[in-house]
């Protein structure tokens, strides 16, 4: 599919991108322990305590596989001015990411979510949130951020990362995407249900089936590859997107693209794994996907390299980034042609 010289070089140019990362950034927040008894008060297992930690999350976590990658990303969110939010700043802070794109609003609270992790299973989150939309006040706060960003530094891509937390509007999108347009920056997205189809030119745009369903108010047997492509079709029409990357879970992904006025499409499957948890699987995907358009891979092959990052985070515990060595080793040994 692509030969190894190509792969390397690839690679490599990945530490020269810049990418703007906009969503709803969060604390991912784990206790780790073992669970060796059932509690007398309620029929719910005890975890033993053994580790406390926090980690970027939501939009941050694709910032982290961005970063891991090579890139540097730059996030831009509004979070709270709690502690929180001051934890969020440090996190940035100790990953030496950016912190000029974080905006901290005092009338909002810092996503978090809290995770128990027992013997190394998830057994119980506990979300503290806020879903509101931004203020006007805090939207034009936080596009003007975005503008002064742009204007400033070679940005090679931007990345939506959309968690129906409120910091996205669709008047930002269609703000960002026309200014992106003049400056020939491309756009990648990874929505949710709220602004599903305000997304319009976007360059790619990266759903899942059940997003699909729910964007579109439509039903389709996940099972009939013919039907998906027709639902995938349907939403190329209605967004004007170059490119659609369907995540099939367990199937693999499914890429559309133009080409000469109509589309072009492939199924690509899933490898075999062991599978420990999905959790921050579609950050990474869209994270490789985003870097992989910014240096104008052919469709097909970004999909298939996407694909692999995906399912490699899939194998450990938790919201963990892609290991960019594992990943080229994967590459290599399933993609390239000698």
């Amino acid at each position: 599919m692509i030969s190894t010289e190509s792969i390397s070089k690839l690679f490599s140019e990945f530490s020269k991108l810049n990418a703007l990362v906009i969503g709803d950034v969060m604390v991912d927040s784990y206790i780790w322990g073992n669970v060796n008894r059932v509690s007398p008060e309620a029929p719910v297992p005890i975890v033993e305590v053994e580790k406390r930690e926090n980690r970027l999350g939501g939009a941050a976590n694709v910032g982290l596989n961005l970063k891991a990658l090579g890139a540097t990303p730059i996030l831009c969110s509004v979070i709270g001015d709690d502690q929180r939010g001051d934890d969020f700043i440090s996190l940035l802070n100790k990953e030496k990411l950016p912190t000029e794109g974080i905006i901290q609003c005092a009338d909002r609270i810092t996503t978090t979510k809290f995770r128990v992790i027992g013997n190394n299973s998830q057994l119980l989150r506990v979300d503290e949130e806020t879903t509101s939309q931004l203020t006007s006040d805090q939207n034009n706060q936080l596009l003007e951020r975005i503008e002064s960003l742009i204007n400033k530094m070679e940005i090679n891509v931007i990345v939506f990362q959309d968690y129906d937390k409120g910091v996205i509007s669709e008047n930002l999108i269609e703000l960002v995407i026309a200014l992106s347009k003049s400056k020939n920056i491309p756009v990648v997205v990874d929505p949710k249900k709220v602004n599903f189809l305000s997304y319009k030119n976007a360059t790619l745009f990266k759903p899942n089936l059940k997003e699909i369903k729910e964007g579109l108010n439509v039903d389709f047997d996940v099972n009939d590859d013919f039907e998906i492509e027709m639902a995938v079709a349907s939403l190329q029409d209605k967004l004007d997107a170059n490119m659609v990357l369907n995540t099939l879970s367990e199937k693999g992904v499914f890429i559309s693209w133009k080409i000469d006025g109509g589309y072009e499409s492939r199924l690509i499957p899933a490898h075999l794994r062991n599978i420990t948890d999905v959790s921050g699987a579609g950050d990474t995907v869209i994270s490789v996907a985003a870097l992989c358009i910014a240096l104008n891979i052919d469709p097909p092959v970004m999909a298939a390299i996407s694909n692999l990052a995906g399912g490699l985070v899939c194998e450990e515990v938790g919201v963990v980034s892609v290991k960019k060595s594992k990943l080229l080793d994967e590459v290599n040994r399933l993609l390239a042609r000698s």
